[in-house]
């Protein structure tokens, strides 16, 4: 009776994991160890097994452990050999075994069972995160042994996230009915953060610009939010595979990385990292060939997928490039098989390599079957709607890339991973698309200031994958200075699944011109949008508008063509645009080009009468290859458009172009262009039927870290824009303007920041004039 109050006293009591003492957990026959067990001679048959202790376990659970069983001879070996099989069950924390005269006498004491497992002291790491790295559960067996493999675990999971420090002590309470709750306390202590980064071997290339290729950071305080410098052991072997491809980039064929060693300072606080260089000699391309081996595909007809050339520095990603070229080049000619390996040589005393891309056919691979996984939520119909390869082609990686591409530009996953597997026979091929979904939902407050629209709020609600079939739905409104609007749409990108973009709009805007052109404008109707892929490239659209335009709020002393145009119109306009896209993303464009035709015509009803007509298009110039890295990069873009009315009817202002702004900086929002300068008016802008637009903008990295989301460019506009037929006291000069100026945008925490300074270098006496544009907005 007082040995059971004892016991139910201490079983409220915080007791710690201790290592058990070895006299402790060693197995016992009778009341003494093995080593002391008295022994009798191996005869007699056994009669029976007596079981006691056992609270939760089949006593004939335990004699099944046991390897004499009843009419068996003993035997002392294997009576020791069935205690040793009892504890390794890991089910008791003590077992008995003796021999009582022809029977055999079995007493354990079995281990707790865990009644709950819990975290204290955790805070940069929550229960979620930690528990599942643990094996002990609820309902489960607690023994030391795991307790402490658990402990084990967690110190690995806090290494892992950079707090070397981290202590972490496991401790039990015990409860009635054998059982325990088993507590971790944990301290995290600060993470032990890269300090310094060292380069050992490099003599091209100082440890400054090498900082810059490498993943791993020193720890700075512009990086709250970054975990690049965090020390983690992959992202070291990651960085030793970007520097080794880095100095391919630059010529060096020979060089190594021959290692990638951290070392922790004595308090663990930090880590000191030092990559070890070999970088060998630097090489050109002295010859270059290509030889086919494919029918009636001749190697002439694949040497202009060779992007390089002799007296070029070797370029080892512009080999793997050739090299996926010229496969595709095969394929497009009607190969669908095909093998490309570069044969490198090397002339070290000359320092020079001949470079020969053997082309052959390869191994014939069909596609047998395309798995989805990782979409728990995006039906796979969206995803495999996208993919340019279907079951029974013949494989073309080409066409599997392109599919990754369409893929990601969906914008609904945060990673896409194509990956091969082999079929049910030697020639078939089985293609694996995993994803990885992210947030497609947005409820959205903003705010912000823009040139154009003075200080502005916003909220929206859209969301882009509805029900995961793809359709983006949205509705906004936005209210600013100058301008306001509210606007609902929703687009099917693959309607009745079919090669068929659907889509509706209904919205209505108020625009506050009087700085500008002074008048007011307010619009409101819907359209309806339809839009139809020919191929991989080439789009078109068509669009139909019913909208309802007023002017209003005419200043007194605005221009009398402004005054003319008072009042309510309805416009009836049909549009399409032909889009012929070659970028290779839509999203971030690095190279490729992109050309657009649009046209509208107005006159199907209501009372404005137009055909007006729009070209444009962009290219960009990768620098990667001159600069080694793809951030550089030249934008090119130019358009054109005209406005003719017919029927006897005179263009409306809310319908002409205006010069200035975004499309020509340097120059206020219409402050290029026809104007009237008549005694008594405010010399507003007119607008004019033909534009013409150009633009040169250098995008590159700024000398600063690159977490800190900020890229600079530097630009030049030119633009023209003139109304053709003016009248009295319009001043009309088509010359072009000019301007240019440097910009920077910031991809900060509070949303994407736009700064440009620009200066008009071609300019009217009356053309208006904005050294500085400042656009700002945020999402919450």
């Amino acid at each position: 009776m007082h040995a059971t109050r004892a016991l139910l006293l201490a079983a409220t009591c915080l007791v710690p994991v201790l290592v058990p003492n070895p006299a402790d957990s060693q197995p016992r026959r009778g009341a003494a160890p093995p080593a002391a067990a008295p022994r009798r001679a191996d005869t007699g048959t056994v009669q029976g097994i007596d079981v006691t202790g056992n609270q939760r376990i089949e006593a004939d659970t335990i004699r099944s452990y046991m390897l004499l069983q009843p009419g068996d001879v003993f035997e002392s070996d294997r009576l020791d050999r069935s205690l040793r099989t009892l504890y390794a069950t890991g089910l008791f924390r003590d077992v008995q075994v003796a021999r009582q005269g022809n029977r055999i006498a079995v007493t354990v004491r079995e281990n707790p069972i865990v009644n709950r497992v819990a975290f204290e002291g955790n805070r940069r790491l929550s229960d979620d995160v930690l528990r599942p790295v643990v094996q002990l559960r609820e309902r489960s067996v607690f023994t030391t042994q795991a307790a402490q493999t658990d402990r084990q675990r967690l110190l690995e999971l806090y290494a892992r996230r950079g707090r070397f420090a981290a202590t972490v002590e496991p401790k039990i309470i015990e409860l009635d009915q054998n059982r325990v709750d088993l507590v971790f306390e944990i301290t995290e202590n600060a993470s032990a953060l890269v300090s310094r980064i060292n380069f050992v071997g490099n003599t091209a290339y100082s440890d400054s610009r090498l900082k810059e290729v490498v993943a791993t950071r020193e720890a700075a305080f512009y990086r709250p939010f970054s975990s690049s410098d965090t020390y983690d052991p992959e992202r070291l072997n990651f960085d030793r595979e970007l520097l080794r491809r880095y100095y391919l980039r630059q010529g060096y064929a020979d060089v190594q990385i021959t290692a990638a060693t951290a070392e922790l300072a004595p308090d663990r606080s930090g880590f000191f990292v030092t990559y070890t260089v070999d970088e060998g000699r630097r090489y050109r391309v002295a010859k270059v060939d290509v030889t086919s081996q494919l029918r009636n595909v001749p190697a002439d007809a694949l040497r202009g997928a060779v992007d390089f050339s002799s007296g070029d520095w070797y370029d080892g990603e512009a080999v793997e490039r050739s090299t996926q070229a010229i496969q595709d080049a095969g394929n497009l000619r009607g190969a669908p098989f095909v093998e490309v390996t570069p044969r490198i040589e090397r002339n070290r005393d000359a320092g020079t390599v001949d470079i020969t891309f053997d082309v052959q056919e390869g191994q014939r691979l069909y596609v047998e079957r395309i798995e989805i996984t990782g979409n728990t939520r995006t039906q796979d119909r969206v995803i495999r709607r996208e993919f340019r390869i279907a079951e029974g082609d013949a494989f073309n990686a080409a066409q599997v890339r392109r599919t990754r591409q369409r893929i990601r530009d969906l914008g609904y996953f945060n990673d896409v991973a194509i990956t091969t597997a082999p079929g049910s026979a030697p020639d078939r091929i089985a293609l694996g698309a995993a994803v990885s979904e992210r947030a497609t939902g947005e409820i959205s407050l903003g705010g912000g200031y823009s040139t154009d629209a003075g200080a502005l709020a916003d909220i929206g609600l859209r969301e882009r994958n509805l029900l995961g079939t793809g359709i983006d739905a949205r509705i906004n409104a936005t209210i600013a200075q100058r301008r306001s609007s509210l606007d609902t749409s929703v687009t099917d990108p693959s309607f009745l699944d079919r090669n068929l973009a659907v889509g509706a709009d209904v919205f209505y805007v108020t625009r506050d011109l009087r700085d500008y052109s002074g008048y007011q404008e307010r619009r409101y109707g819907f359209a309806l949008r339809a839009g139809y892929e020919f191929n991989e490239y080439l789009r078109q659209s068509l669009t139909y508008t019913l909208s309802q335009r007023n002017v209003f709020s005419v200043d007194p002393d605005a221009s009398r063509y402004i005054k003319e145009q008072e009042g309510r119109t309805l416009l009836s306009q049909i549009g399409q645009t032909l889009t012929y896209d070659r970028r290779d993303s839509r999203l971030d464009p690095h190279s490729g080009y992109v050309v657009r035709i649009g046209t509208d015509v107005a006159g199907l009803g209501g009372e404005a009468r137009y055909v007006r007509g729009r070209l444009d298009g962009s290219y960009y110039l990768p620098f990667e290859r001159l600069l080694g890295d793809s951030n550089y990069v030249l934008a090119i873009s130019a358009g054109a458009g005209y406005l003719a009315p017919w029927g006897g009817r005179r263009e409306l202002i809310v319908d002409r172009f205006f010069l200035g702004g975004e499309n020509l900086r340097g120059f206020q929002v219409a402050g290029a262009g026809p104007r009237d300068l008549s005694a008594g008016s405010n010399q507003d802008a007119l607008g004019g039927r033909l534009l013409l637009t150009q633009s040169t903008e250098f995008r590159f990295p700024l000398p600063i870290p690159t977490e800190l989301g900020i890229t600079g460019r530097a630009f030049v506009d030119v633009g023209s824009l003139s109304q053709v037929r003016a009248g009295p006291g319009v001043v009309d000069e088509a010359s072009p303007r000019v301007g240019a100026g440097v910009g920077v945008s910031w991809n900060s925490p509070f949303g994407l920041i736009n700064l440009d300074f620009a200066a008009p270098v071609v300019k009217k006496s009356y053309d208006e004039t904005q050294v500085f544009r400042f656009g700002f907005g945020t999402r919450f």
